[in-house]
């Protein structure tokens, strides 16, 4: 018997060991967690105003002006290093670039009406005033209109829905459905209000959407995200699953001690976990790791010290672009951090690119964002164990090519139980972003699936 055998009976052994030791708990399913309406916002709940309101964009010169001033009086950059292109993150010369067109040819208040151009409203939920769209099909005839709730992830925002929304709200031939559109933006993300005391993490946020479509008048509706947006809408099936008609997501993931050892056991033996299609999206684990660890340093940070980053990150319109758009290149594709220009105009124009930094900037909301990722990655949140509960509602996965991690079926299926619904596309992380047709053709044909079931079960 080789070496190599032994070791990995070996590790199997002590794996195998852990579990029993771990005892029972590890298989139990743990109670749906009673989570409060709590109040979150700095009003007094005996004055809330719980009015749907209109809402319009409209940014004062004041910061207009400000902005112009703070990019023309930006420090020399840094030259980068000579071939680095973008492997110790923007290259200056490419930020170069972006700041120049930033400061003389985008143009914030034709912007503005583009960002006008749905109807918009806030109301008030637990205390915090959430901005939202809602766009209703202009084409209903013969067709059945449902209720989606879209949400948004970091270092994204409502913007990146622009291009998805129609595709969504128009009919499409032979397709007895179309979509009408709730997309609201996360507390303390652009125009909805942030919490002003601690704990608004993704489970309790997963409440305030709840209540949110509640307000709205709706008491059964599909959901999709991706992102923080991912992780909410897969926290809302798991807690309200008699709301949730069918849940869509472009970055379903598990992460429970059951998920990571089947992974770890995969990668001895990848066929007993993964296609072989699919195995160089998931194994080696150790380069998969590398890459994750290699792109998430600022997760650390965020989880830890948000405040601290959000100081410089709010002061200087260039260092937000650049700790962005980052994001943009490699998690649209890694393999362009060896492009100079890292591709961000292969899949994006600069001026959308702008439009998602802009809804940062003029809210001063980063430090806020940045406070989802302290209030979940923490010790409070694992003690709800909503990990381990799984998503009976219906369920729809799809997995870009180029998401920051991709996870096996046989992985996925530990989660929701409901699988009805997984799809192999080509793209990156920011998928409604980049390729809102692909994205939107999935959801229709995950919720074709959703409403044949409906129909067969009345």
């Amino acid at each position: 018997m080789g070496v190599t055998r032994v070791l990995v009976i070996a590790s199997i052994g002590v794996v195998l060991v852990g579990i029993y030791l771990k005892g029972k708990s590890l298989f139990e399913v743990p109670p749906l967690p009673q989570l409060e309406d709590t109040w979150w916002g700095p009003r007094d709940p005996s004055k809330e105003d719980g009015e749907i309101r209109p809402f319009k964009i409209n940014v004062s010169d004041e910061i207009l002006i400000d902005l112009q001033q703070r990019l023309a009086n930006a420090l020399p950059f840094q030259e980068p290093l000579e071939g680095a292109k973008q492997h110790y993150g923007i290259n200056t010369h490419l930020l170069k670039n972006i700041v120049d067109f930033w400061r003389t040819k985008y143009n914030w208040r034709e912007r503005e009406k583009f960002l006008n151009q749905y109807p918009q409203f806030t109301v008030s939920v637990q205390g915090l005033k959430i901005h939202y769209l809602h766009i209703k099909p202009k084409e209903t005839e013969g067709v059945k209109v449902l209720p989606l709730l879209l949400l948004h992830g970091w270092p994204g925002s409502i913007r990146e829905f622009y291009e998805f929304i129609p595709l969504l709200t128009t009919p499409e031939k032979g397709r007895g459905f179309v979509f009408e559109v709730i997309v609201p933006a996360l507390p303390g993300y652009g125009f909805s209000e942030a919490a002003v005391r601690p704990g608004l993490g993704a489970i309790q946020m997963a409440v305030v959407f709840k209540n949110l479509m509640a307000r709205l008048g709706y008491q059964k509706y599909y959901l999709q995200g991706g992102d923080w947006g991912a992780a909410i809408v897969q926290y809302m099936s798991t807690l309200f699953p008699e709301k949730i008609i069918g849940v869509h997501s472009n970055m379903c993931f598990v992460n429970n001690v059951l998920s990571n050892l089947k992974l770890f056991l995969g990668s001895f033996y990848p066929s007993l976990v993964v296609s072989k299609e699919l195995e160089d999206k998931v194994y080696p684990l150790s380069e998969k790791f590398s890459f994750n660890l290699l792109e998430t340093g600022y997760m650390h940070l965020q989880a830890t010290k948000p405040d601290t980053v959000g100081v410089a990150l709010r002061d200087s319109p260039v260092g937000l672009a650049a700790y962005i758009l980052e994001k943009f290149t490699t998690g649209t594709n890694p393999e362009w951090k060896d492009l100079d220009d890292g591709g961000l105009t292969k899949k994006f124009s600069l001026t959308n690119l702008l439009d998602n930094v802009m809804i940062y900037w003029v809210t001063r909301s980063f430090t806020t964002s940045m406070r989802l990722y302290a209030e979940t990655l923490n010790k409070a949140h694992r003690g709800f164990g909503i990990e381990r509960i799984p998503v009976e509602v219906p369920s729809g996965c799809a997995r870009f090519s180029h998401e920051l991690f991709i996870q096996p079926d046989f992985v996925l299926r530990g989660k929701y139980s409901n699988l009805i619904h997984i799809s192999d596309l080509e793209g990156g992380h920011f998928a409604a972003f980049e390729a809102p047709e692909i994205l939107a053709e999935d959801v229709f044909a995950f919720t074709e699936k959703v409403e044949a079931l409906r129909k067969s079960s009345e």
